[in-house]
């Protein structure tokens, strides 16, 4: 049997890995509903709001998920770049859907 070797800084192991398990179970169900809206895109031209309701829901959940994970596995980027780079991404993400939901088509 293999055994697995892991180690949180911080918490408890247990715990980690659940963190971990709620970031991806909101990536996939953020990716769920995006493929919806953009079927929903696909089905007519006049539902081009829907297109830019999936982008704006993948830089508000996806995107900032995805960079909290990796920006600390895979870069020397600090607590304060990661941050930045990910509340960026969400502050799009929420202008662009305000933008369609308020302002009409972009």
């Amino acid at each position: 049997m293999i055994e697995l070797q892991m180690s949180a800084t911080g918490a408890n192991p247990v715990i980690a890995v659940g963190v971990l398990g709620l970031a991806v179970i909101s990536v996939v169900l953020s990716l769920t509903i995006a493929v919806v809206l953009i079927r929903g895109y696909s089905q007519g031209p006049s539902h081009r709001g829907m297109l830019w309701l999936a982008v704006g829901l993948i830089c508000l959940i996806t995107i900032p998920e995805l960079l909290r994970v990796v920006v600390p596995t895979a870069t020397n980027i600090g607590d304060v770049g990661r941050s930045i780079l990910v509340s960026g991404c969400e502050l799009f993400g929420l202008g662009t859907i305000l933008r369609t939901v308020y302002g009409g088509e972009i």
